[in-house]
């Protein structure tokens, strides 16, 4: 066989093949803990379309009647949820429209009650619960089962978001994940590598509603060599012995 024929199909070989340092996560050592362990834990600042539960009780009924919603779980949230709209607001009966964009679920909680004073005599006697309906987000790319996803959590990190998607295929790029995130200061695009420990430590670990989290695929996908070296050494073994019928089959006319 040709000298330099070898010497490609030894190239190509071992730079096609994947190795564990491209498929296994959380390589390296964990750092102290960081300051950026405060930042992840920040309160959530509400967007446009999410969906906010508010729950108000009190000893009698009667007296929340009128601002109760039926509490329920999975897609009725969707419906009984107070969905924030374009302009950031929510419609909630006999209050009517309240703003909430850029507020926290507490703080939206503490303008309810300060609303509900002028319907209730006594409002330390009503019970206000205010949380984030779920988190959906989208996962598209090399992974198991790309889509929208739904989760009733109050925080959702990327590996939740990645294993709820059906995992990183063979031919996903683990160390290019794309986060995208719409907010109030535009559109902002995070990469982030999936087999560093440090992943941990990112200001990026937990997703937001609404995100989108695109996993690449590898430069692996569009050779066509294969992920393991058995599978590129018989793709390649294939391409060399056509190579070959075909100078031998020149060669004898």
């Amino acid at each position: 066989m040709n000298k330099s024929l070898i010497y490609i199909f030894v190239v190509v070989f071992f730079s096609s093949c994947m190795t564990t340092k491209k498929t296994s996560y959380f390589q390296g050592e964990p750092s102290p803990i960081s300051e950026l362990y405060k930042f992840n834990n920040e309160p959530y600042k509400l967007q446009v379309n999410d969906i906010i539960s508010i729950a108000i009780k009190a000893e009698d009924p009667k007296l929340i009647a009128l601002f109760a919603t039926p509490e329920d779980g999975g897609g009725e949230l969707y419906f009984n949820g107070y969905t924030i709209d374009r302009h950031g607001n929510i419609r909630i009966p006999y209050i009517g429209e309240l703003n909430v964009l850029g507020y926290t679920a507490k703080e939206v909680r503490e303008k309810i009650e300060i609303e509900l004073k002028n319907f209730i005599k006594r409002p330390e006697t009503i019970f206000v619960d205010v949380k984030l309906s779920g988190i959906q987000f989208l996962v598209t790319g090399e992974v198991g089962s790309p889509g929208t996803v739904s989760l009733l959590q109050n925080q959702v990190s990327i590996l939740d978001a990645i294993a709820n998607a059906g995992e990183i295929s063979e031919f996903g790029d683990r160390e290019n994940v794309l986060l995208i995130r719409k907010s109030l200061e535009g559109v902002k695009k995070y990469k982030i590598n999936m087999l560093e420990i440090e992943i941990f430590e990112s200001e990026h670990f937990y997703i937001q509603p609404n995100d989108i989290v695109y996993v690449p695929a590898l430069k692996q996908k569009f050779w066509g060599t294969g992920t393991t070296g058995l599978q590129t050494f018989t793709t390649l073994a294939s391409i060399l012995t056509v190579l070959a019928s075909s100078v031998l089959l020149i060669k004898n006319l």
